[in-house]
């Protein structure tokens, strides 16, 4: 399959620019996975459509101030040049995607021409960093010189608008630090919805996979089964496998919410499709053809044309199902991506 086939034309008002008031005030797209019939909700109709036995799998990762505002110092840069204040005045933007050591980090830079190995980046309060390796897609590793203060918490390129409660961008139960981004389909529940699900019947238990470059990294080759993805942190407790498997044996329905859990999930299973606890890195793409060994349900937001989590929608109700939902959405004039609205796939 190719990029175009996962293309599809969005007017550029329906891009959610700030989140709405409350969270469960968002609207609900479902989408029969089988047949392709869509009906329109409001988010807190998930307390009706889940039922009694099903098992409701959440992210708990929480977005870190991943993105850093420096200064470029040239390569060879000594400590004196740091002491004394003699640096580029060329502005550096850091974003922090993975820790890989004690103060050492995969990142994103930008310009990445001010950063090849052996360039020092200055920041505010003394801190500064040196690259010490380039890796593919233009990650950068960086040692920094002590403990990282004064980042910024990361939006996406294409919200504009400032946002003015950095928590909105959280998940009510986010606990893990470690995402570059906000696991978005989990940001429509609120504490009243859990309670009400929790209440009816539906387990609820949590998972972590820390958000970054395997997320969000635009595809750029054509045949999309030629795109690489970066690997990203993942960790499945104890007590969330032994839940999936009770459920399962009781034929009730595993639902991830959004495609981040649905990653973590599809990767820690077996063969048979036990969920098996433990700790790794995920480096999985699920298109098309992909047969689902754990998930029954998607919770998932709008996602952007040509990327890798419509990608996964589309292996997992088909195709034409997502795009038919999608063309749906925009008549209906649904809000999209991170901000935007929400679907579930059942």
């Amino acid at each position: 399959m190719t990029l175009n086939d996962f293309d599809y034309d969005l007017p550029e008002r329906l891009i959610a620019q700030t989140p709405v008031y409350p969270r469960d005030a968002s609207r609900l797209l479902r989408l029969d996975r089988v047949t392709g019939r869509v009906s329109h909700k409001r988010f807190t109709d998930i307390t009706e459509i889940l039922r009694e036995g099903d098992c409701l799998i959440l992210n708990d990762s929480r977005v870190i101030p991943a993105r850093l505002r420096g200064s470029a110092g040239g390569t060879g840069s000594t400590g004196g040049s740091e002491s004394n204040g003699s640096i580029s005045s060329k502005e550096i933007e850091v974003l922090l995607l993975r820790r890989t050591g004690p103060d050492e980090w995969e990142c994103l830079t930008r310009p990445g021409k001010k950063t090849r190995i052996g360039a020092s980046v200055f920041f505010n309060g003394g801190l500064s960093a040196r690259v010490t390796g380039e890796l593919d897609g233009g990650v950068r590793v960086l040692k920094f010189s002590g403990e990282i203060t004064g980042g910024e918490t990361p939006l996406p390129p294409y919200i504009r608008e400032k946002l003015a409660d950095s928590e909105r961008y959280q998940t009510v139960y986010a606990r893990e630090p470690g995402s570059a981004a906000a696991p978005t389909a989990g940001l429509h529940f609120t504490e009243e919805v859990l309670e009400k699900l929790k209440n009816k019947g539906v387990a609820l238990d949590y998972i972590t996979l820390h958000v970054g470059l395997g997320t969000f990294r635009p595809v750029q080759t054509e045949k999309i089964a030629d795109h690489k993805m970066h690997t990203e942190y993942y960790t499945i407790p104890r007590s969330a496998a032994e839940t999936i498997a009770r459920m399962k044996r009781n034929g009730g329905r595993v639902i991830a919410a959004g495609t981040t859990a649905c990653r973590a999930l599809e990767s820690s299973a077996g063969l048979g499709g036990a969920v098996a606890a433990g700790a790794g890195d995920t480096d999985i793409f699920i298109t098309p053809g992909y047969e689902f060994k754990v998930t029954d349900g998607l919770l998932t937001n709008f996602h952007l044309p040509k990327s890798t989590l419509i990608m996964l929608v589309s292996a997992f109700a088909g195709r034409e199902n997502v795009l038919g939902a999608y063309q749906a959405a925009i008549k209906e004039e649904y809000r999209f991506f991170s901000f935007g609205d929400a679907m579930l796939i059942l």
